[in-house]
């Protein structure tokens, strides 16, 4: 049998969404609901709408909707139906009940997304971790079909079937979570070894953030390739949402001795379900120790200010919507900006896509986390040849005079260096 018959073919969904007047913009949450869809390799075969004062407590639609919705499924094949709201674990219960299909929401959908595109150890423990924690209080009702006989004796003996197979689902939940937190705490042990390295070495951290398929791999990789000590260190880069979990960390420097290491990390997303904030949140925290954030933003997208905000409010809550920002408009080359780049009120508008304006940024960046930097000379003793070595490896050195007094440089230094050996400071 051919390869491509071997393939399983993509599970058939229907996208139901309420509209109940809090979105500012509910025909995008839908289409946003069909991409994600489609990144969870499933195929949108309707969607029907309803619009409402308020969800029904219940089912989430109308009594009347849910008898629309059973329709188009079976007229259409359709295996799921995709909800475009977290429901409550009684609202999954009920509907499934009236619908006779499997129901998910969009945080599952997301959590299917995400545990499709894990690939390093740490990102499954942390989706695994996300989609335990989402099943626990999800778990009643789903042993319905088992009968609820009693038995003689014991601390179970009065619960039917399906309870004893609730509560020792439970038990295995939990106790798989348990040990899901211990190893992410090993993981995170490591990433914190790691990122003291990086803060000792006072090399500037800089975090690209910003919505899904913003272009932020882009941007990382494009750098990389000009200016990274390894130019075959890329990520994986791909037009589609949540393309890569995993943060990566390269270095970067233009040739001016003044490097930086740029951070690609997780994208965000309208409606991103806490508990992947919260599994992801040792990731995500990477961005709470950068000296400098660069927000990439879609510029061809029409509604990037929605996705800027939502960008705002995920920092915000990661406690990091202090740190200074250089924004960057992205893709601005489908909007028929010329010529690129350009530099307006202090942001960027670029084409990585096009690896257009990738090294004017990248100098902007260099601009930014240096500016602390002062232009100083120093006339070093030559008893005190570790401050010369120190200064030749940590500053932009300008020139070097060996003289009979001393080593005469003249360097481009942090002011805290500057500070440090100003007893060597000539002018």
């Amino acid at each position: 049998m051919r390869e491509e018959q071997m393939q399983e073919a993509p599970v058939k969904v229907l996208l139901v969404g309420v509209d109940i007047g809090e979105e500012a913009d509910f025909e995008h949450s839908m289409e946003e609901l069909a991409s994600l869809a489609e990144a969870a390799e499933k195929e949108v075969v309707g969607q029907i709408v309803q619009r409402l004062d308020h969800v029904n407590k219940a089912l989430y639609i109308g009594t009347g909707k849910v008898a629309e919705v059973r329709r188009m499924a079976e007229e259409r094949g359709a295996q799921e139906v995709v909800f475009d709201n977290s429901l409550t674990p009684s609202q999954v219960r009920n509907l499934g009940k009236e619908l006779e299909l499997t129901v998910i929401d969009r945080t599952n959908l997301i959590l299917d997304i995400f545990a499709i595109r894990a690939q390093t150890r740490e990102a499954k423990l942390q989706v695994e971790t996300a989609k335990l924690q989402y099943m626990l209080p999800r778990l009643v009702g789903m042993y319905d079909a088992l009968s609820r006989q009693g038995g003689a004796s014991g601390s179970m003996s009065n619960k039917g079937t399906g309870e004893k197979k609730l509560e020792l689902d439970r038990r295995k939940i939990e106790h798989r979570i348990t040990e899901l937190k211990k190893e992410l705490e090993d993981v995170s042990r490591t990433r914190d070894v790691q990122r003291r390295k990086r803060q000792q070495s006072r090399t500037p951290q800089v975090a690209l953030v910003g919505y899904t398929n913003a272009g932020k791999s882009t941007i990382l990789n494009r750098m990389v390739e000009q200016f990274g000590e390894l130019p075959e260190k890329t990520v994986m880069e791909k037009d589609m949402l949540f393309a890569t979990l995993e943060t990566s960390v390269r270095s970067i420097d233009t040739g001016h001795n003044k490097p930086f290491f740029l951070t690609d990390t997780v994208g965000f997303i309208h409606k991103l379900p806490h508990g992947l904030v919260k599994a992801f949140r040792s990731t995500l925290e990477e961005v709470k120790y950068a000296d400098l954030l660069v927000q990439v933003v879609d510029f061809s997208d029409e509604n990037y200010r929605q996705q800027m905000q939502v960008t705002a409010d995920t920092l915000k809550e990661l406690g990091a919507g202090d740190i200074p920002q250089i924004v960057v408009y992205n893709k601005a080359d489908k909007c028929g900006m010329e010529p690129l780049p350009q530099k307006r009120q202090e942001h960027w508008y670029l084409a990585a896509g096009q690896n257009t304006g990738i090294r004017e940024l990248a100098e902007a960046i260099e601009q930014q986390v240096y500016m602390d930097n002062v232009d100083c000379t120093f006339l070093i003793p030559y008893s005190a040849g570790n401050v010369a070595s120190y200064l030749m490896e940590e500053a932009q050195v300008f020139s070097t005079e060996y003289r009979e007094d001393g080593i005469l440089i003249h360097a481009d230094c942090h002011r805290q260096d500057m500070e440090r050996y100003k007893d060597y400071v000539v002018q």
